[in-house]
C-alpha cells in the first residue's frame, strides 16, 4: 500500500495512480519550477495543504466583510429614507393622516434604530466587501505562490481591519476619517510599504528585531491564534468577558449571552454611551456556562483533529472542519449555523443560493484624497505603515521559521518576493475597498499538513477563485468549526520557545513579554513592540558602556565588551561588569 495516499499499488510498475501523478508532476517543468523534490514534498501534499489553509482562513470572507461594514463603508445619511412620525405607519400612508408627518433623516439615522435605507446600503456594502476580500486574497496568493514560491496565503488581516473600522472610520462613520479617505491612507501606505520592500530596507528593518523576540514571536502568534479560537466570534466560545477579571470561562448558549457597551455615569445617575464607543458582540455570559451545544460540537471537532494529529493522519484539519460544518448546516437543531432569527433566516436564504456572482458596486475605486492635508489622515497612514512593517514582517518570518526555511541569520529563500507580495496586495486591496492585506497566520495549518512550496498558496488562490461563485457556501462555515484548528495550531507553534535562552534574563524577559502581549493585546505588532522595547531597555547599559570604551572615556578591552553584549553579563578581565 502506498504510504502517502493509502491506495493499494496498481500493477503498473507497482505504483498507485496518485504516486505516478506525483512523480510525473515532480519531473515536469512545473514541478521543477516549484522545487517539489528539493523541498521534499509532492503535488498531492501541496493540494491538501492549500485546501487546509483555505478552509482554516475561509472565515475571513464573512468576518472581514462584517467588521468593515460596521464602519458604514460608503453609506451616508443620504442613503437614509424619510420615516413617518409614527413608526408603525408606512411612509406611503403617513401623508394621509393629518396628525402625522414625514421626518427627514439626520445623522442619527445611522445608529440604533438604524434607518431601513441605511441598513439596505450596509447589506449591499457587506456583499461588496466579501467580493473585495476574495479578490485581494486571490491576487496576493497568486503573487506569493508564483514569485516567492512559499506556502503562505494572504488576506485582509485581523486586527488591522478592526483598527480601520472602529478607530479610523468609526462605527457607522463616527470617526474623524471617512471610509473613502481611510482607503486613500491604506493606498499611500501600501505604496510606501512596496517601496521599502523593493529597495530591501524592509528585510534590514526586520533583521533589527532581536533574536529572542524573533524566536518567541512565532509562539506568541500561536497563543494569539489559540486565543481567537477559544472565543465566540471566530472560535468555540470557551472563554468570554468578565467585568471583574476581563476573561473567564464561558460556553453559554446564544440565549444566555449579552453584549457589552462602554458607558459613563453622570452625576444624576444616568448612563450614556461613551462617544465613539460601540456595543460589543454577545461576549458576556449571564448564566448556563459550559452548556452551549456549539461549544461541545467544537470540542468534538477539536478531539477529531487532535486524534488525527497524534496519529499523523494526513488531512487532520480538513476532517475536523468538514465534520463540524456539515453538522452545523442542518436547521432546527441546537447547533445550527442558521438559527430561527431574522439574521439566521437571511443567512440561510443566502446559503441556499449556493452559487452567487456579485459585482462590486460601491467600494471599488472609492478612494478620496481630499483630507490628505489633515493630521488625522497622516496619523492613520503612519499607524497602518508601522503596524504592517511589524505585523506582516513578523508573521512572514514566523511562518518561514515554522516551515523550517530560515537559516541562522533568519533569511529564507524567496523572502524578497514574499515582502513584495503582501505590499502589492495592500495596494490592490485598497483599490478594491478593503483594509490592509497580510500573510495569514492560518498558513501554519497548511504548513503542518506538509505544504512547502508556492503550490500551496496557488491552491488556496484556486479556492478563492471558486469563492467568487460559491461565497454563500464558504461564508457559512461557522466559527466553532474554525476554532479547533486555530487552537491546535497554537500547540504546534509553541515549540519555538525551547530555543530561547531562559537562563539569561536579558533574553528571557523580552521573549516572555512578546509571548504574553501578542494574545492579550490582540496584536502581533504590539507584542513585537513590547519585546523590542524591553530588549533595548535591558541592553542599554551595556551598549552605553561599549560606546564609552570605544571613545576611550573608560578603560576596557574590546574583546570583553563584545562578550558582554553577546553573551550577557560576565566578569571582564579587569573585574568590571
Amino acid at each position: 500500500m502506498d504510504v502517502e495516499s493509502g491506495i493499494p499499488p496498481s500493477s503498473h510498475g507497482g505504483k498507485s495512480p496518485v504516486t505516478r501523478l506525483n512523480d510525473y508532476v515532480a519531473e515536469s517543468r512545473v514541478g521543477k519550477r516549484f522545487k517539489l523534490k528539493e523541498r521534499n514534498t509532492n503535488f498531492t501534499t501541496e493540494l491538501r495543504a492549500g485546501t487546509t489553509t483555505f478552509l482554516t482562513m475561509a472565515y475571513i470572507l464573512a468576518v472581514n466583510a462584517s467588521i468593515l461594514s460596521d464602519s458604514g463603508g460608503t453609506c451616508s445619511v443620504s442613503d437614509c429614507i424619510p420615516l413617518c412620525s409614527d413608526p408603525t405607519v408606512s411612509t406611503a400612508n403617513c401623508t394621509n393622516h393629518p396628525s402625522l408627518r414625514l421626518i427627514n433623516p439626520d445623522v442619527s439615522c445611522k445608529f440604533e434604530p438604524v434607518n431601513p435605507g441605511y441598513a439596505a446600503c450596509l447589506d449591499k456594502t457587506r456583499k461588496d466587501l466579501i467580493v473585495a476580500t476574495v479578490a485581494s486574497s486571490l491576487i496576493g496568493c497568486v503573487i506569493m505562490g508564483v514569485l516567492a514560491n512559499l506556502p503562505l496565503a494572504l488576506a485582509p488581516g485581523m486586527g488591522t481591519n478592526a483598527y480601520f473600522a472602529y478607530t479610523v472610520v468609526g462605527f457607522h462613520g463616527s470617526g474623524n476619517v471617512s471610509y473613502e479617505s481611510a482607503l486613500a491612507a491604506v493606498f499611500i501606505e501600501g505604496l510606501l510599504f512596496l517601496l521599502i520592500s523593493a529597495i530591501g530596507l524592509r528585510a534590514k528593518l526586520a533583521k533589527l528585531i532581536p533574536k529572542p523576540v524573533r524566536i518567541s514571536s512565532g509562539a506568541g502568534i500561536g497563543l494569539f491564534l489559540s486565543f481567537i479560537g477559544l472565543q465566540n466570534n471566530q472560535g468555540i466560545g470557551l472563554v468570554g468577558y468578565s467585568p471583574s477579571t476581563l476573561v473567564t470561562l464561558a460556553g453559554c448558549p446564544r440565549s444566555s449571552r449579552v453584549g457589552v457597551a462602554p458607558v459613563m455615569a453622570a452625576v444624576n445617575g444616568t448612563m450614556t454611551l461613551i462617544p465613539g464607543g460601540t456595543v460589543s458582540g454577545d461576549i458576556l455570559c449571564l448564566h448556563d456556562r459550559m452548556e452551549s451545544p456549539t461549544l461541545w460540537l467544537g470540542i468534538v471537532g477539536f478531539v477529531i483533529i487532535a486524534y488525527c494529529l497524534s496519529k499523523n493522519i494526513k488531512g487532520a484539519m480538513i476532517y475536523g472542519i468538514i465534520f463540524v460544518t456539515a453538522i452545523s448546516w442542518f436547521r432546527n437543531t441546537s447547533v445550527t449555523a442558521f438559527p430561527d432569527t431574522p439574521a439566521g433566516d437571511s443567512a440561510f436564504d443566502y446559503f441556499k443560493k449556493v452559487v452567487d456572482v456579485h459585482t462590486i458596486k460601491t467600494t471599488a475605486g472609492a478612494l478620496s484624497f481630499k483630507n490628505i492635508g489633515k493630521g488625522y489622515f497622516w496619523e492613520a497612514l503612519i499607524t497602518f505603515l508601522y503596524v504592517d512593517i511589524l505585523d506582516t514582517t513578523g508573521t512572514l518570518y514566523s511562518m518561514a521559521r515554522f516551515a523550517g526555511f530560515t537559516d541562522e541569520q533568519g533569511n529564507f529563500e524567496g523572502q524578497y518576493f514574499a515582502f513584495m507580495s503582501d505590499a502589492s496586495a495592500i495596494v490592490v486591496g485598497s483599490l478594491l475597498g478593503t483594509s490592509p492585506v497580510t500573510a495569514f497566520v492560518e498558513s501554519s495549518t497548511g504548513i503542518k499538513e506538509g505544504g512547502r512550496t508556492g503550490m500551496t498558496a496557488l491552491t488556496a488562490a484556486g479556492y478563492f477563485f471558486l469563492a467568487f461563485f460559491f461565497t454563500p457556501i464558504l461564508a457559512s462555515i461557522p466559527a466553532w468549526a474554525v476554532g479547533p484548528p486555530l487552537i491546535l495550531v497554537g500547540v504546534m507553534m509553541m515549540k519555538a520557545v525551547v530555543e530561547v535562552e531562559w537562563d539569561d534574563m536579558r533574553q528571557a524577559i523580552p521573549a516572555f513579554v512578546t509571548l504574553i502581549l501578542t494574545p492579550l493585546t490582540y496584536s502581533i505588532a504590539y507584542g513585537l513592540i513590547g519585546g523590542i522595547g524591553t530588549y533595548i531597555v535591558l541592553h542599554l547599559g551595556d551598549w552605553s558602556l561599549g560606546w564609552l570604551r570605544k571613545l576611550g572615556i573608560i578603560k576596557g578591552s574590546k574583546t570583553s565588551n563584545i562578550a558582554v553584549l553577546d553573551n550577557g553579563v560576565k566578569e571582564n578581565k579587569n573585574g568590571s561588569i
